[in-house]
């Protein structure tokens, strides 16, 4: 079609849309839909039929036979006038326009107008059902937004949600679902709209796999216990004490005479440096402690096989020694030994304070407590609590400071600095624990003091030389009761078993390394830990709508106060009419409940 056929009146293609030709000179004027004239060159317009055309709205669809003509051309070229005479019986405007729409569909016929080309049989397939395709998915997805705009969702749909999953858990920042939703791409609101679209459940706790911790034990052998000589210790009375609901434990007292012996779980004699469960417990730094759960740092097995008071007789890395006029370990002893430990809760004890041996272990923890304060340990009695999931129930109980809790602890302060003392006298390389003093060391009294005190200590670190652990008024210390449940205390009882089998010990390079490594798993586990207890004290308080209680102020600044509430170790910020005196107690109700922020509000009264 050449352009010399072009006159006023003729169908021209301008884009992809028809126009038509109002006049011509140099260039062509052309009317386009809606009655916009437009001065073009000759090539940016193609002829589609010489006219007339009085009007654009005249190009309405003609009936034709698509398929018949198809039939007739397959494998074969045509032109465009041709192609509308087949199709439409007759090549006019309106078919000229139509068959041009034809072309442009792509399904029957491909080219441009002076050469059409009919697609095979097996290409019209295929198109179609790409098509097919797409219509469908463009239909499920109109239907998709439909559901998520009335809070609902189909098991259909889980695919496509994971990509908002993915935000939740903080592995991705980007969502095209929460983009069409205008969400912001952050966790905490993809983490509000799975809660609200029933996705996620309001009690599911992302924080562990938001930062990226394991979510189950490792699954490595257990080797078998190594056959070696062991001192029998079986003949003393070994108390495994702890709470109710522990189930890793991995230290006991005992007293024999004035010796007193911390026997503490031999997961030495089963872990090596560098095998297997060894970096694998590295990498994770400690046992996470999950109100509904444990994920253990070392595989399910070696707890039964360790655990003191497990089984009849236990084996155990022994630590033994005196106190001597200055409160301080002396004699100190450490052995693998055979025990035959019994497993007591605090409350048990706390009935039984008064008999011995647990009478005589007091005297001697209450005259060790009073040294570390004389040397500045810091006394703060902040609220504690203990959060469980039981049956779906959150449970939350405040940690009394008992007797008996206070005496263990202080044992286990006692085997600390004993195992320190033993390793610096021997020039044995461990991870010992040391804390800066505070600029201003003080004994705070009342919670406000305990409060605004804590901000003042820097935390504690674990080092390869030793130095003072000002929070605990030592100047040596470690950790070394615990190697069930965090990996420095189980390099520690790596290097005293090497030491008393001869053979050769970690070097101080070495043990930093290991420091290094335990403490980056170890500070995941202590936030997942945070941030889960913070979780369920939410689903607590959504489980209990109409809780109250009372809320201690320990800080106030224009008539904003900061608020401990002690039954749920839980601070929180309240604005109140006018300031009052710090540790001035509050009647508090439950006003509102963020379970994704996990924030909560508070009203008084």
């Amino acid at each position: 079609m050449s352009e010399n056929r072009l006159a006023a009146g003729s169908l021209v293609l301008y884009k992809i849309r028809p126009a038509r030709v109002s006049a011509v000179s140099d260039k062509i004027d052309i009317e386009l839909e809606g009655g916009k004239i437009k001065r073009v060159r000759p090539k940016d317009i193609t002829l589609l039929h010489p006219g007339p055309v009085r009007s654009l709205g005249e190009l309405s669809a003609p009936v034709g036979d698509v398929d018949e003509a198809w039939e007739l051309l397959e494998g074969s070229e045509t032109t465009l006038a041709e192609l509308a005479e087949l199709v439409y019986g007759d090549y006019t405007p309106a078919s000229a326009w139509a068959t041009w729409e034809l072309l442009a569909d792509g399904l029957y016929f491909e080219g441009d107008p002076a050469a059409i080309t009919a697609r095979s049989a097996e290409q019209i397939q295929a198109e179609r059902e790409v098509r097919e395709a797409k219509a469908a998915e463009e239909q499920y997805e109109r239907e998709f937004f439909e559901r998520l705009g009335q809070n609902s969702f189909i098991e259909a749909d889980r695919k496509r949600l994971a990509e908002v999953e993915r935000v939740a858990f903080g592995s991705s920042d980007k969502s095209r679902i929460l983009q069409a939703l205008e969400l912001q791409e952050k966790p905490e609101h993809a983490h509000r709209f799975l809660v609200k679209l029933g996705y996620w459940a309001r009690e599911f706790n992302p924080h562990p796999r938001r930062l990226g911790l394991a979510d189950r034990d490792p699954d490595i052998a257990v080797p078998e216990l190594p056959d070696e000589e062991r001192l029998d210790l079986t003949h003393l009375p070994a108390y495994a004490i702890d709470d109710e609901e522990t189930h890793d434990p991995d230290d006991a007292i005992s007293l024999d005479g004035d010796r007193l012996w911390v026997h503490v779980a031999d997961v030495a004699a089963l872990v090596t440096p560098d095998s297997e469960i060894d970096r694998e417990a590295r990498d994770r730094g400690a046992n996470l402690y999950l109100p509904n759960r444990i994920i253990h740092m070392l595989p399910a097995g070696i707890t039964p096989r360790l655990g003191l008071g497990l089984a009849e007789t236990s084996p155990a890395l022994s630590i033994g020694f005196r106190l001597d006029e200055q409160q301080e370990p002396t004699d100190i002893q450490i052995t693998p030994s055979l025990i035959r430990a019994q497993r007591e809760s605090y409350g048990q004890i706390d009935t039984e304070m008064g008999q011995e041996p647990f009478a005589i272990l007091q005297t001697l923890t209450e005259g060790y407590r009073e040294r570390r304060k004389a040397a500045g340990a810091a006394s703060l009695d902040l609220p504690e609590v203990s959060v469980r999931v039981r049956e779906g129930k959150v449970v939350i109980h405040p940690l009394v400071r008992s007797q008996s809790r206070n005496m263990v602890a202080e044992t286990m302060l006692m085997a600390g600095e004993a195992v320190a003392r033993f390793a610096q006298d021997r020039g044995i390389p461990i991870p010992f624990v040391a804390q800066p003093a505070p600029e201003s060391p003080q004994v705070p009294q009342g919670l406000a003091e305990m409060y605004a005190y804590r901000r003042q200590l820097k935390p504690s670190q674990a080092k390869c030389t030793p130095e003072p652990h000002a929070g605990l008024g030592l100047q040596h210390y470690c950790r070394a009761t615990s190697p069930l449940r965090r990996y420095l205390d189980l390099v520690t009882h790596q290097q005293l078993r090497a030491h008393l089998r001869g053979e050769p010990l970690l070097t101080p390079e070495q043990i930093t390394e290991r420091i290094a490594l335990a403490a980056e798993g170890g500070r995941s586990v202590r936030k997942g830990e945070q941030l889960s207890n913070s979780h369920w004290k939410m689903v607590y308080l959504l489980q209990n709508p109409d809780w109250k209680g009372e809320g201690v102020v320990v800080d106030m600044m224009e008539k904003r106060a900061t608020v401990i509430i002690p039954e749920l170790a839980l601070e929180t910020r309240i604005r109140l009419q006018q300031e009052v005196p710090l540790n001035t107690v509050l009647k508090l109700a439950v006003r509102e409940v963020d379970v994704p922020d996990r924030m909560a509000w508070f009203k008084v009264g």
